[in-house]
């Protein structure tokens, strides 16, 4: 085909994609990457075992809160391409590039081209997604998922063909694997889509219900049996072979995704993952390395994603979220008022249910980190786009207003040029140690081994992230989420009599009324402060009281009693 007769629509798309993969991929790798789901890459690499949990540590004691299917996608892409930041992240990225063609498809169908390339660049420069998409946190790919699911419900309402149905059910469901209930932000507005726009069925009524009733519930039976099927596999191996998922408060990974991940996330909670009392502090010093301190999570309130500070800026998101939603009420009653197309009509009330759903839920929630609107994007994008093609299509003065509507995209652009330029990651920093400090902990570490199978007992599980991702050893976990026990003294005292360890990393203390979650509440870390010896500016680090040389023998605590006595 010569280049004169390809379509208009067909160039501005792939300069549209071409833009948002530059905004994704350029400079990649000088992006921080999070400590903790990079240590389960790397324990995951290891073993068939660890792969399929999602093992945090080599030993695959512990594994991730979430399901592993987005970290199987980086494990691939590190395998490929050797371990490095941009092929950790890579995955991601190209996730939120394709996502960008995805959704001119979806939008595209009922509105017209104008309206899929506006949502299109709209999701393009979106500045929280080119942030997410170049974080390697698996929000993303949930997102790239949950467009997939809206192409192929756009697709069902068209055709009435239950086979697209149910292939937007099973991407909902594969979106739930990758980040749980963040996913479900888009089922509301998914269903009123389906439920408004699939065609009428013939025959009589009673079949006609019957029918429609047949087609929905296959649709919910793929979308429970997929999403689930994850959780559910893990359950055909016997529970001593399972890894004690984090976050959990019983090992399950069933409770870790709708506890930990579910009900607590809406609800609040005293302190996230590897948040503990720094031991730094307790000696003195000005922080601990292993902590980093974020922005300040906006309270909620029904103005919060318009904040001007805090994690999660307006310039970020807010702006073009506020504009979609004025746009999307006169488009929705418009479409109302003239009975407008069936398929054109159900898309644009049911991606409107979906941006509502994210705006009241995410002003609302407890507990709101960046990452997690991720989940709504698509339908801040799609009814702007749609919003501008409805003022482009209406006669008079109103019409006027499409030109400089489209003109706002400017100022994402800005923002997200100059968030890449801060190289501005929504990833955590769980478990970072700095990079002197690391290094010399490590070099220490291996050269006081001995025969130990354990590089080290951690007390908390998430706290020396970056260490199992360097030197790739398993590790004794004493705590897991909340300082719950994970390790008692008697297992402890058992490895050090067999040789298994040598050392601990303690870095956080347990001072008089510290609360039940801090992790050097636990017996085994605070028999580890009273029998082990600190080492820990032998071994380089800049305080003490945090690495710690374990009794060589376990009888060491009895006979440390009795001289106290």
């Amino acid at each position: 085909m010569r280049a004169s007769t390809i379509p208009l629509r067909w160039v501005a798309l792939a300069l549209i994609t071409a833009a948002a993969a530059a905004l994704r991929l350029v400079d990649l790798g000088s992006v921080r990457v999070d400590p903790f789901y990079d240590a389960a890459v790397r324990s995951m690499g290891l073993s068939w075992h660890n792969f399929f949990f999602g093992a945090y540590e080599p030993g695959g004691s512990v594994s991730i809160d979430k399901p592993p299917v987005d970290l199987w996608l980086q494990v691939a892409s590190v395998k490929l391409l050797g371990w490095s930041s941009m092929s950790l992240k890579l995955p991601e990225a190209l996730a939120g590039t394709l996502s960008v063609p995805l959704l001119y498809a979806a939008v595209r169908r009922p509105f017209g081209a104008f309206a899929g390339l506006v949502a299109a660049a709209t999701l393009a420069l979106l500045p929280i997604e080119v942030i997410t998409a170049r974080s390697d946190t698996m929000d993303a790919v949930m997102m790239m998922l949950l467009v997939v699911a809206l192409l192929m419900a756009v697709r069902a309402i068209e055709t009435g063909g239950t086979a697209w149905l149910l292939a937007a059910a099973a991407a909902l469901g594969l979106a739930f694997n990758v980040k749980l209930l963040e996913s479900l932000v888009a089922l509301p507005g998914l269903f009123v889509l389906v439920c408004h726009g699939l065609p009428p069925v013939e025959g009589k009524t009673a079949a006609r219900r019957g029918k429609r009733a047949a087609q929905l519930a296959a649709a919910a039976g793929v979308y429970i049996i997929v999403a689930l099927s994850w959780l559910g596999a893990t359950l055909l191996f016997p529970a001593h072979d399972r890894p004690y998922a984090i976050g959990s408060t019983n090992g399950s990974a069933w409770n870790a995704a709708f506890v930990f991940n579910g009900t607590e996330r809406l609800t609040g909670k005293a302190v996230e993952v590897g948040q503990a009392l720094p031991a730094a502090r307790h000696h003195g010093g000005g922080g601990s390395p292993t902590q980093s301190r974020s922005s300040q999570i906006t309270p909620p309130s029904p103005t919060r994603l318009l904040a001007r500070s805090g994690q999660l800026p307006a310039r970020w998101l807010g702006w073009e979220a506020l504009a979609a939603l004025l746009l999307g009420v006169p488009v929705a009653i418009s479409l109302a008022r003239r009975r407008a197309e069936r398929v054109q009509r159900a898309t644009a009330i049911g991606v409107f249910a979906w941006l509502l759903t994210g705006i009241v839920l995410f002003s609302a929630m407890a507990r709101l980190h960046p990452r997690y609107v991720e989940s709504f994007t698509p339908a801040v994008a799609a009814m702007f786009g749609v919003g501008v093609a409805w003022v482009w299509g209406t006669t008079g003065r109103l019409r006027l207003l499409a030109m400089p509507l489209t003109a706002l995209l400017a100022i994402p652009l800005v923002a997200s040029v100059e968030a890449i330029d801060r190289r501005t990651t929504d990833a955590g920093n769980v478990g970072a140690l700095s990079g002197t400090e690391q290094r010399a902990a490590s070099a220490y570490l291996l050269a006081h081994q001995g025969g130990a199978r354990y590089e080290v007992a951690a007390g908390a599980a998430t706290n020396i992230a970056s260490l199992i991702v360097q030197d790739q050893r398993p590790v004794v976990m004493l705590t897991t989420y909340n300082g719950l026990p994970l390790t008692s003294v008697a297992r402890l005292e058992s490895l050090i009599a067999h040789g298994e360890v040598r050392y601990a990393f303690i870095d956080s203390i347990c001072r008089p009324g510290a609360p039940k979650t801090t992790a050097g509440c636990a017996p085994a870390a605070r028999w580890v402060r009273e029998h082990g010896k600190d080492v820990s500016r032998q071994a380089g680090l800049n305080v003490s009281g945090i690495l710690w040389r374990l009794p060589s023998h376990p009888s060491a605590r009895s006979e440390h009693a009795h001289g106290r006595r």
